[in-house]
């Protein structure tokens, strides 16, 4: 292919990247958005492969058909409750091709004995650096989110200081390749230390910042595919790498101002990296928690006017969305203003809760976020908490020492009656008990999500 057609074909592919990110602002518009991602990643794909010396395209074929089938597969078996650990994962993958290529790339160039540019060492280098720390962080995640190892954070003494001494480690080799590129244990032995360096810069957030922590990592394995990009002079992967690294960027800095954090505290502190001792459970809850029926919680939102859902993971893990939304359609035949209080960080990934609420149907417009609805909440009759528990936390407000001190929260505390659907008093992924489920205007309704919604729809018919 001639390449004037290539670089416009790289045009056009750039050009619906863009439009696919700006797609994916707004759940209205995520499916078109996602359509024109993929379709610029295939142009961009048949570009390239058209375009290079190929050796054998029976391989790629190969390769294709083999990740196409597993992408389809996992398309159609991953449960919407799983999808913040497969983001995880495919995350890591990105990671992994960014460090394998440019590892290949090295290789093909020590074999053939050309010269070796800066821009090709120092983009080797971040590839190995940045890929390798992305891999296996996103792992750690992952395990943490499929709880395979425990969400709470993982401490010991000097952490912090092995950390930095195998950071200054993975740079002076780093220094190592651009200078010597020709040397051959440097790559690997960067690509090692750098593999240790991701699971330290993991082990020690907790479950409650994994948002953070999955939006970080998506921008670290954009720029590892942009590094990548350079390594091979490939105008496409600079591009697609540095869009999303940078979108990656910008929703980590939305997310951590909606808990209220640096983003070096949530790497370096986090939410439960060192939390002050909280009060216990029975000290916050002895003889206050007030439990109710289906019946009882039916008749206040038969006379309710305004109320208003607060998702949170445990309707996920329940899977009680689309009963969510049956409640709601029965609510608003009644006459009753119906709206859901979505708040940035609820589940375990950006989004999380307006994904699982598109699912079933729930109209856009009744998704409202944080500072929007929050104003609302005094003059709400019913406000009905399903599964959240940190970012309605009343101690965000009004305990200086808690893990969640300054967070922004629901303001669900202020409506005139809060139900809060729990299998039980568990603490969130805080580790710290809520008062809210004790104060005066709560009611607790103990069982599972899904469960307990239908009980309320069969409640509210018979009312």
């Amino acid at each position: 292919m001639p390449p004037v057609l290539t670089n416009f074909a790289y045009l056009v592919a750039s050009v619906l990247f863009i439009f696919g990110l700006k797609g994916l602002s707004h759940p209205r518009r995520a499916v078109r958005g996602n359509l024109l991602g993929a379709l610029g990643m295939l142009i961009a794909v048949l570009a390239t492969v058209a375009d290079r010396n190929i050796v054998s395209y029976g391989t790629i074929l190969a390769g294709l058909v083999t990740g196409s089938a597993i992408g389809a597969l996992l398309a159609v078996k991953i449960q919407m409750t799983a999808m913040p650990q497969m983001v995880a994962l495919l995350n890591g993958f990105g990671g992994a091709a960014s460090v394998l290529v440019a590892g290949a790339a090295l290789f093909e160039a020590r074999l053939l004995g050309g010269a070796f540019s800066l821009q090709f060492t120092v983009a080797s280098a971040l590839s190995a650096l940045i890929g390798a720390v992305t891999f296996w962080g996103s792992l750690v995640a992952f395990a943490k989110l499929q709880e395979l190892v425990s969400g709470n954070p993982v401490l010991f003494p000097g952490q912090h200081a092995l950390s930095g001494v195998v950071a200054l480690a993975a740079l002076g080799l780093a220094g190592w390749l651009v200078a010597r590129p020709e040397a051959g244990p440097a790559y690997w032995a960067l690509v090692g230390v750098a593999s240790l360096l991701g699971v330290l810069a993991t082990i020690g957030i907790g479950g409650a910042d994994m948002p953070v922590v999955i939006s970080l990592l998506n921008s670290y394995s954009g720029l590892a595919a942009a590094a990548t990009g350079f390594v091979l002079d490939n105008k496409m992967l600079i591009i697609a790498g540095s869009l999303v690294g940078a979108s990656g960027i910008i929703l980590t800095e939305i997310m951590c101002k909606a808990m209220n954090r640096s983003l070096a505290n949530v790497l370096f502190g986090g939410l439960g990296a060192a939390p002050a001792p909280a009060a216990p459970g029975q000290d916050v809850y002895a003889g206050k928690v007030k439990a109710a029926s289906a019946e009882e919680i039916a008749m206040l939102l038969a006379s309710a006017r305004r109320v208003v859902f607060v998702p949170g993971y445990g309707m996920a893990v329940s899977q009680a969305q689309h009963a969510v939304r049956s409640l709601a359609n029965l609510l608003e035949a009644r006459g009753t203003d119906v709206q859901f209080a979505i708040h940035p960080v609820a589940g375990r990934m950006p989004g999380h809760m307006n994904v699982l609420l598109a699912e079933a149907d729930v109209p856009y417009e009744s998704l409202k976020e944080m500072d929007e609805i929050n104003p609302s909440f005094p003059e709400t009759d019913v406000a009905i908490v399903i599964g959240a528990n940190d970012v309605v936390n009343p101690l965000a407000r009004t305990d200086p020492s808690s893990p969640i001190a300054g967070m922004p929260i629901l303001d669900v505390d202020k409506a005139h009656t809060v139900v809060v659907i729990k299998r039980s008093l568990s603490p969130g992924f805080a580790g710290i008990p809520n008062p809210l489920f004790a104060a005066e205007n709560t009611l607790m309704y103990f069982a599972d999500g899904k469960q307990a919604v239908n009980g309320l729809i069969a409640a509210l018919k018979e009312q």
